[in-house]
């Protein structure tokens, strides 16, 4: 991160931009070997911001797991240890999304087409009848690096030959889908279980059968909450930590 004030920019709430900055950093240990993390009044400084917008980053931050705050002590990382070494995936929204297929690399293929699965229309609470094109990837924080995640990624007929268009080295297809078939998300929704891995997650995410994993089911929707995507992601229970930030109405 630069000395000089870093712009932000876009819609996304700045206390959200600060925190994103800020956990990046974290991942990436430019905070390890004893470095100070900033100060509230350098990260004002840093990013231009208001005090009240750096606490708020950091509250996030801080219910996430990665930082610890102390009165008198300041701002602290916490050890990756103390995180179980895990990737902490914050989703609050679909900018938080975006943000983690940024941290992490994945490619995908096609694997068929039919209707949707029954046990996955069984985790959808929407209409799910029609022809899915489904396309399979598995999620990396780099390439030598253990999996963090196997998708199925699901997509209706309705889209058309916007599918054929997906860039499958990109990453991210969610948001592909959107300029390539001019659909807009009006909704997501989530499904969230701990299984145990059958044998064929397990081969994907290199675990043994039987492991625990996080599935979780993600159902894209329009602003006609129609559905046009979905996706089912496995999580080994090691290597993966979800956490969500919950604002309180006054």
């Amino acid at each position: 991160m630069a000395d000089a004030a870093t712009p932000l920019k876009g819609k996304t709430p700045r206390y959200m931009q600060v925190a994103g900055e800020l956990r990046e950093a974290i991942l990436a240990d430019r905070y390890a070997d004893g470095k100070q993390f900033p100060t509230e009044t350098a990260l004002c400084r840093q990013y231009d911001v208001s005090r009240f917008t750096v606490r708020e980053a950091l509250k996030r931050l801080q219910a996430e797991g990665l930082i610890a705050r102390k009165r008198g002590s300041g701002t602290v990382v916490q050890p990756a240890a103390a995180r179980g070494g895990a990737l902490h995936q914050p989703l609050s929204n679909v900018g938080e999304l975006l943000q983690y297929a940024r941290d992490s690399e994945v490619v995908y293929s096609e694997r068929d087409s039919g209707s949707l699965p029954q046990h996955v229309a069984e985790q959808i609470g929407e209409n799910t009848d029609g022809t899915w094109r489904r396309f399979r990837g598995v999620r990396r924080q780099t390439p030598d690096t253990a999996p963090i995640a196997v998708t199925d990624a699901y997509f209706h007929e309705k889209l058309g030959d916007a599918v054929d268009k997906l860039d499958l080295a990109a990453g991210t297809l969610f948001s592909q889908i959107e300029r390539t078939a001019g659909v807009t998300i009006g909704r997501v929704t989530q499904d969230i279980q701990a299984i145990a891995a059958d044998d064929r997650i397990a081969k994907f995410l290199e675990i043994d059968e039987g492991d625990p994993v996080l599935r979780i089911v993600r159902c894209y929707l329009d602003p006609k909450s129609s559905a046009y995507e979905i996706s089912v992601s496995h999580h080994p229970g090691d290597r993966f930590a979800y956490a969500m930030h919950i604002d309180l109405d006054s």
